[in-house]
């Protein structure tokens, strides 16, 4: 009897699931007809989501029609809005509202996460993101209609929320943009607002005063130990008390996993991800695996976990589709590992910084040399395989077995 893995979510762990499953498909000599894998998302793309701080965020799609069909995965267009894990079910609602019910034998639960927004005052209505690419692709419109708005100090200030990864990154894409769309003579004015004693905790000692230097370097200005407190038409308020003019407010500050994950039986992390078992199975849900950013997974024996970044999402969905695949095929599981850990941090149009390693972070490059590497992650690494069999299988491979 044909069996059938379906697939929430097309972002860079479903995409590696599919592919992964797939592969050891093909290498086991199963026939589509017999081990059917389909992937369910609202659109046949990755949304290419590290690149949506740059410029044309609409450009930042990569369709997935043509790789499917080369590789003999089913795309079903929809939303998944209900998980019967019990039943082996799932609800999908389509662009038209209507709702179908599709049967698996293994889920893999790839719905990804969402940019998070406390509740601020004003945040929902004034405050932009570039957490998803129709928030990233609107702040972008915004920004290009700046130069039709009367002139005035709030006109050229970007303040951003969060002076993480994400944050950073905005923040030295901003002073070029706003030249650009401004003009060179307009004075234009960058501010990180950062609730932390410093920006970039999260890189560590070493790397941090290279990026403290960068943001000097391109006059960005850093207000931290404080928060944003309430936004409106004309600014925010520090819950310090000060004002800011502003026009532009950019929220940047924390991830969430897919609400997805609160369906299914298992404990779930503050950022709601579920705590996975190394096959990366769901405990209370043995015909589920989760992966990418809705997984906390142990990379290592060090006390290591999995981050929201499509560094660990390529590589957990290739295990999770590979273990699914293997479930129903009778091969073995493999525990998933990733002991190797980098980070390329954008800092503008001419630097950036690489490290390696959880704590400490060493660093390994800066500057120019540095930012070659960022712009082959981003306009090569990241992006999916061509569509041709052999090279989208092999890429699998390597997503699941070669490191940094």
């Amino acid at each position: 009897m044909a069996k059938e893995i379906i697939i929430i979510g097309a972002g860079f762990a479903g995409l590696l699931a599919a592919l992964s499953a797939a592969r050891l498909r093909d290498e086991k000599g199963v026939s589509p007809a017999d081990l059917k894998i389909t992937v369910v998302a609202p659109q046949s793309a990755l949304v290419i989501r590290p690149r949506l701080y740059e410029r044309d965020p609409a450009s930042m799609a990569a369709p997935l029609g043509e790789l499917f069909a080369a590789t003999d995965i089913s795309f079903h267009a929809g939303r998944v809005e209900k998980i019967d894990a019990d039943n082996g079910r799932i609800a999908v609602t389509n662009s038209n509202g209507q709702t179908d019910t599709l049967s698996y034998d293994r889920l893999i639960v790839a719905s990804g996460s969402h940019g998070y927004q406390p509740p601020i005052p004003g945040l929902s209505d004034f405050g932009h993101s570039v957490t998803d690419r129709d928030g990233a692709i609107a702040l972008d419109r915004h920004l290009g209609n700046l130069a039709a708005r009367p002139d005035s100090p709030a006109r050229g200030t970007v303040v951003v929320g969060g002076g993480g990864f994400t944050g950073i990154e905005v923040a030295t894409e901003m002073p070029g943009r706003l030249r650009e769309i401004l003009g060179e003579d307009v004075p234009v004015r960058v501010i990180i607002v950062e609730q932390a004693p410093c920006v970039g905790r999260d890189m560590g000692d070493e790397p941090r005063p290279y990026i403290e230097a960068r943001l000097n370097e391109l006059g960005i200005e850093t207000i931290v130990g404080t928060c944003i407190a309430a936004l409106d038409e004309g600014g925010v308020i520090l819950d310090n008390g000060e004002r800011i003019e502003t026009e532009t407010v950019i929220w940047s500050a924390g991830m969430r996993a897919s609400p997805l994950t609160a369906q299914l039986p298992a404990e779930r992390d503050n950022l709601g991800r579920i705590l996975v078992a190394p096959d990366l199975r769901v405990p209370g849900a043995p015909h589920v695996f989760a992966t990418g950013d809705t997984a906390k997974a142990a990379t290592d024996d060090q006390g290591n976990f999995s981050l929201m970044s499509c560094q660990h999402a390529r590589r957990l969905g290739s295990f999770a589709g590979h273990n699914a695949a293997a479930d129903l095929l009778g091969e073995a599981v493999l525990p998933y590992d990733q002991p190797s850990y980098v980070v390329c941090l954008d800092l503008g149009p001419d630097a950036a910084i690489f490290t390696r390693g959880w704590s400490p972070r060493a660093v390994e490059l800066t500057g120019v040399e540095a930012k070659k590497v960022k712009t082959e992650i981003n306009t090569l690494w990241i992006y999916p395989p061509a569509a041709e069999r052999e090279a989208a299988f092999q890429n699998a491979f390597e997503a699941r077995t070669v490191d940094f």
